[in-house]
């Protein structure tokens, strides 16, 4: 008999969050399954680990074909702990999600939700992101369950190319609205922030971060196009952040090197 694939599940949201619920009803139609998740939500984490407290590890349910864990960590420490402390195998996938609103654009930097991916791709595994462009706990996710089983399987099936791993983001939209999938890159964006500064009863100033985004892109190549226009987006995303096209340019600056 073939082995079935065992796909390693992570999000940023928390345990209990809708968007992981579904993403692991989905993954267990598909292998067998382990999930190490954050105890509490950890959304704008970005790569962030932890390094002044202890890590913990809760057991939640073990049986066979389907392991699920608590941690108190971060999703990158999910990731980690995942790999080197809960797995007794190398798994053949792993996935994160399905967070709770956009990761497209330069929302990436920040997601905790990516950060578990790339971590993953790091460590030389397959790995997906998804998203939804809706921020309610009790989000409606049917729609999106067989186009997310669909891009899984793919990668399953096909594998990805060595350092790549997908930010895949879903419109908020009926299943008959949906208009497929497009293959795309990044948008450009940026996020006008403020802060909204109160005092505590003991008279100190804090904030609060409050900020709306602004899509600075109107490729039709972009993700955020593709949302817009009611499609999936799919982005190839890649750990080295060289900048490859400025080599050339740094290399004719007058450096002793």
């Amino acid at each position: 008999m073939k082995r079935k694939p065992v796909i390693f599940v992570t999000n940023d949201d928390g345990l209990h969050a809708p968007g992981l619920r579904k993403l692991i009803e989905i993954m267990r139609s598909l292998g067998t399954v382990v999930v190490v998740a954050p105890d509490k939500p950890q959304s704008g984490t970005a790569h962030g680990i932890t390094i002044n407290v202890p890590l913990r590890l809760k057991t939640i349910v073990k049986e066979p074909g389907y392991e699920e864990y608590s941690c108190n960590g971060t999703p990158v420490d999910c990731v980690k702990l995942g790999f080197r402390v809960v797995l007794k195998v190398r798994p053949d996938m792993l996935v994160s999600g399905v967070n709770h609103g956009s990761n497209a654009s330069i929302n990436i930097i920040y997601s905790g939700t990516m950060a578990g991916v790339l971590e993953g791709a790091m460590a030389g595994i397959p790995s997906i992101g998804f998203s939804i462009l809706n921020y309610s706990h009790d989000v409606n996710l049917e729609p999106c369950a067989k186009y997310i089983k669909q891009i899984s399987e793919n990668v399953l099936n096909l594998g990805l190319p060595a350092g790549v791993c997908l930010n895949v983001n879903i419109p908020y939209a009926p299943e008959s609205a949906i208009q497929g999938i497009h293959i795309c890159k990044q948008a450009g964006g940026t996020w006008q922030e403020d802060f909204d500064e109160r005092i505590d009863p003991g008279g100190r100033k804090y904030y609060w971060l409050k900020g709306i985004f602004v899509k600075i892109d109107d490729a039709q190549d972009t993700d955020e196009y593709a949302l817009e226009h009611n499609f999936i987006s799919i982005v190839p995303v890649q750990f080295d952040f060289t900048a490859q096209q400025a080599i050339a340019l740094l290399k004719t600056w007058p450096l002793n090197v």
